[in-house]
C-alpha cells in the first residue's frame, strides 16, 4: 500500500506543478524552436527557472503521446507503435538534456535543488511508460509479428531494443512487483544524485593552504602560480592553495618534495565522501548496491551484474571476471617490481618504512628521470592547449577528411566552453562540438563526452549532432598558456574519439545514434584515438614549443617511447582494483552489510592488492558506478583496450593514416552507432575477432617474469 501511495503522490505533484507551466511558458526558450546558429541551445536565454516547467510539461506531453498510442484502435505496427514511441517526448528530451549536462558542467545550488526535486518525478514518469501493460501488449504484438512487416536492419534493432527495454524494465512482473520496482527506481534516482553531489561538495570544500615558500620545493612553476591565483581568489593573498581537482593534486603528488604535505592532501583525496556527516557516501553506496541486487532479483536475475551484462559484448559476470583475472596476474607482478624499485630509492634517501600510496607518483617520476632521463616538465612546453588542439584536428583531417572552424558569437553555457563547426572535406556540415577544458567549482571532476542533440534523420535529411567534451585540464597562468601533461594530452585525444563517435553518426533513429552502444564497446573509438597522440610521426606534427615553435626533438620522443611502459604495473593495478570492486558490489547475491569502506577492504584483500596501492576509484567516490552509468561496467575500459590496440595494430602494420582502414573504421564503427551487434561491426572492420596480445605488449605485461 505504501508504494502505491508514493506513486500516487508523485503523480499528483506532477499534475500540480504542470499548472505552473502556463505562467512561464511565454518566455521559456524550451517551448520555442531554437533559432540560434546550427540550432544549438540558446544558453544565453536559458535560466534556472525555465528547467522545471519545461521538464514537467515535457512529461505531461509525452504521457499524452503514449496514451494516444495505447488508444489507437488500429493493429499495432512498427509505424504506429514503435516509431511513435521513438518520436515521443521531444520537449522532455530537449529540456532534460540541457539540464543534466549543466548539472555536470556548470552547476549551482539552484540547479542541484531542481535536480533533487525532478529526479523522483522523472523516475515515476519512466515507470509509467515501461510498466504500462496495455502499451507493452502493443509492443509485444509488433515484436511477435515482425516477420509480417518489411523492416530494415535499423527498424529491427529499434524494435528489439524497445521490446527488451520493456521486459528489462519489469513489464512482465505482477502488479505487486511492479509497485516494488517503482519504489526501488524512485529511491535509486535520488541516491544517484546525492552520491554525485556529495563528491562535488567534498572536492570543492577542501584546500591545502601552504604559507611557507620552502614547502613548495620541487613543484613546477605553473602549479605554484595556479595555487597563488587560487589563494588570491579566496582572499588569501600571499599564500598558496592546492585543491582536489586532478590538475592540482596530481602534479602536487608527482613533484612535491614535502612527504608530509603529500600525505595530507592524499588523505583528503582518498577520503572524499568518507568523513561522516551529510556528505558521506558510505550508506549511499551500500544502499544502492543492495537496491540494484533487489531489482535484479525481481526481474529474474541472480544479481545486478548478470542483469547489466546481458546486453554487453561480455554477456556474463563469469566472462568479465575471467578476463580481469587473466590480466591481474602479470599486472600484480609488474606492480610489485615497481614497488621494489621505489622502496630501494627511498632507502637510499634514508627514508625508512613501507612504500605508501602518496609515494608512488613522486618516486615513479624520479625513477623515470633516472632510468630514462625523462622529466615530465621537459615535455609540457611542447603540449600547449593550442598545439594539442591542432594535433587532434590534424589527425581527424588525415584520417577522415574533417575540417574544424571556430564559431564566433554562438551561445555557450560558460565562457570557457568554445564551439567549433565540423565539416567534411567538401565543406558539408557534419555537426558542432563544444570544448570545455579547465576545472572550476561548478564542474564535476574527470573528463567526459556528452551530447546536446544526437544525430538522426528528419524528413529524409540528416539532422546534425551537437556534441560536447568536458575536461579538467591544467589552466593557463599569467606567464604561460595552458600546458598539458602527456596524460592530459592522451585524455584530450580520448574524449575527442568519443566526440567523433557522436559527430560522425549516420543512422536513421536517435536512439541508435553515436555512443548508444554497449558499455564495453563505447570506449573503442575513444581509446583508439589515444594511439595517435603518442605516435612519433604524429608528435612531430603537433608537439611544438609554445615559446620557440621548435618541434619536439627526436631525443625527447625517444625518451618518451622508452619510458612508455614504465609505471604500467601501478596504473593497471589501480584500475583493475576498481574493476574488481565494481564486480564485487554487483555480483553479490546476498544483502551487503557494514560500510562501503569495509566492503572495499575485503574486496581488495581478496585479490591481494598491496597496501601501497588503493583502487583508482574508492567506493565512496566511485562515481562511474554509483552516479555515471558504469555499474558492473567499469571493466569496459580495458575490454575496449583489447579492441583499440588490436585495431591500431592494423594501422601500424600498414601506415598511420591508411585511408582504406580509416574509411572502414568510420563506416563500420563510427557511423553505425548501435545499429548492429558490436562484435559483428568490429569483425567487419578488422576481418577477425580481436587478440589480447597487442594490449599486453602495449602495457609491457607480455614480458613480466
Amino acid at each position: 500500500m505504501k508504494t502505491k501511495i508514493i506513486s500516487g503522490m508523485l503523480l499528483l505533484t506532477l499534475f500540480a506543478q504542470a499548472q505552473e507551466v502556463k505562467k512561464t511558458s511565454l518566455d521559456n526558450p524550451f517551448f520555442q524552436p531554437y533559432k540560434t546558429a546550427f540550432e544549438v541551445p540558446p544558453f544565453d536565454l536559458i535560466k534556472e527557472e525555465h528547467f522545471k516547467p519545461a521538464m514537467v510539461k515535457g512529461m505531461e506531453d509525452q504521457q499524452k503521446e503514449i496514451d494516444a498510442i495505447v488508444k489507437n484502435k488500429a493493429v499495432p505496427t512498427f509505424q504506429n507503435t514503435i516509431l511513435a514511441m521513438e518520436n515521443s517526448g521531444k520537449l522532455l528530451s530537449k529540456a532534460s538534456t540541457v539540464f543534466s549536462n549543466l548539472n555536470s558542467a556548470n552547476t549551482n545550488d539552484e540547479i542541484q535543488k531542481i535536480a533533487r526535486e525532478i529526479a523522483p518525478l522523472t523516475s515515476a514518469h519512466r515507470d509509467n511508460i515501461y510498466l504500462n501493460d496495455l502499451l507493452f501488449q502493443k509492443v509485444k504484438y509488433v515484436w511477435d509479428n515482425k516477420s509480417k512487416e518489411k523492416l530494415g536492419k535499423e527498424e529491427l534493432k529499434v524494435l528489439e531494443n524497445t521490446y527488451k527495454a520493456f521486459v528489462r524494465s519489469g513489464a512482465n512482473l505482477s502488479a505487486a512487483d511492479k509497485e516494488k520496482l517503482r519504489a526501488i527506481n524512485a529511491e535509486l534516482s535520488v541516491l544517484t544524485l546525492k552520491f554525485s553531489q556529495n563528491i562535488l561538495a567534498e572536492t570543492n570544500k577542501y584546500e591545502l593552504i601552504v604559507e611557507n615558500k620552502a614547502d613548495l620545493i620541487g613543484l613546477p612553476q605553473e602549479l605554484i602560480e595556479d595555487a597563488a591565483n587560487n589563494a588570491k581568489a579566496k582572499g588569501k593573498e600571499g599564500k598558496w592553495v592546492f585543491t582536489l581537482s586532478n590538475a592540482s593534486i596530481m602534479p602536487f603528488l608527482q613533484y612535491s618534495e614535502n612527504r608530509e604535505l603529500r600525505k595530507t592532501i592524499w588523505n583528503a583525496y582518498k577520503n572524499r565522501a568518507n568523513n561522516g556527516g551529510e556528505t558521506d557516501n558510505n550508506a549511499n553506496a551500500i544502499k544502492m548496491a543492495n537496491l540494484r541486487r533487489e531489482k535484479a532479483k525481481l526481474l529474474g536475475y541472480d544479481n545486478h551484474a548478470s542483469y547489466v551484462l546481458e546486453e554487453t559484448m561480455a554477456k556474463t559476470p563469469e566472462k568479465v571476471l575471467e578476463f580481469l583475472n587473466q590480466l591481474w596476474t602479470p599486472t600484480l607482478k609488474k606492480a610489485l617490481q615497481e614497488e621494489a624499485e621505489i622502496a630501494q630509492m627511498m632507502q637510499a634517501e634514508g627514508i625508512t618504512g613501507k612504500v605508501e600510496p602518496y609515494d608512488w607518483r613522486f618516486y615513479s617520476e624520479k625513477i623515470r628521470k633516472a632510468k630514462f632521463d625523462l622529466d615530465e616538465q621537459e615535455l609540457k612546453p611542447y603540449f600547449s592547449l593550442d598545439q594539442v588542439t591542432k594535433g587532434v584536428f590534424l589527425v581527424c583531417e588525415k584520417l577522415y577528411g574533417l575540417k574544424f572552424k571556430p564559431i564566433a558569437n554562438i551561445p555557450s553555457y560558460h565562457p570557457d566552453a568554445n564551439a567549433w563547426e565540423v565539416l567534411e572535406q567538401d565543406g558539408k556540415h557534419v555537426g558542432v562540438v563544444y570544448m570545455d577544458f579547465h576545472p572550476r567549482a561548478s564542474k564535476r571532476g574527470g573528463a567526459w563526452m556528452t551530447s546536446y542533440r544526437p544525430q538522426e534523420m528528419e524528413n529524409g535529411k540528416r539532422k546534425a549532432p551537437v556534441i560536447s567534451i568536458v575536461c579538467n585540464f591544467s589552466k593557463p597562468t599569467a606567464n604561460a598558456p595552458a600546458l598539458f601533461t602527456f596524460d592530459e594530452v592522451s585524455t584530450y585525444f580520448h574524449e575527442f574519439g568519443h566526440a567523433l563517435h557522436g559527430l560522425l553518426s549516420d543512422v536513421k533513429y536517435r536512439s541508435l545514434a553515436g555512443t548508444s552502444v554497449p558499455r564495453d564497446f563505447v570506449e573503442l573509438p575513444s581509446q583508439v584515438m589515444e594511439n595517435w597522440a603518442s605516435d612519433p610521426e604524429v608528435l612531430k606534427m603537433y608537439a611544438k614549443h609554445y615559446q620557440t615553435g621548435e618541434i619536439i626533438p627526436d631525443a625527447l620522443i625517444e625518451k618518451l617511447e622508452k619510458a612508455g611502459t614504465y609505471g604500467q604495473g601501478f596504473a593497471t593495478a589501480e584500475y583493475l582494483a576498481s574493476a574488481f570492486l565494481d564486480m564485487d558490489f554487483h555480483t553479490s547475491t546476498a544483502e551487503i552489510t557494514g560500510t562501503a569502506e569495509d566492503f572495499e577492504i575485503a574486496s581488495m584483500k581478496k585479490i591481494g592488492l598491496p597496501n601501497s596501492i588503493i583502487p583508482r576509484h574508492r567506493a565512496n567516490y566511485f562515481s562511474h558506478i554509483f552516479a555515471g552509468g558504469y555499474s558492473a561496467g567499469y571493466y569496459s575500459y580495458i575490454w575496449s583496450g583489447v579492441l583499440d590496440t588490436d585495431a591500431f595494430d592494423q594501422f601500424k602494420q600498414t601506415s598511420l593514416f591508411n585511408q582504406e582502414k580509416a574509411q572502414s573504421f568510420r563506416k563500420n564503427i563510427l557511423e553505425r552507432g548501435g545499429t548492429e551487434d558490436p562484435m559483428e561491426l568490429y569483425k567487419r572492420f578488422r576481418g577477425s575477432e580481436p587478440s589480447v596480445e597487442p594490449l599486453l605488449r602495449k602495457r609491457g605485461l607480455d614480458q613480466v617474469q
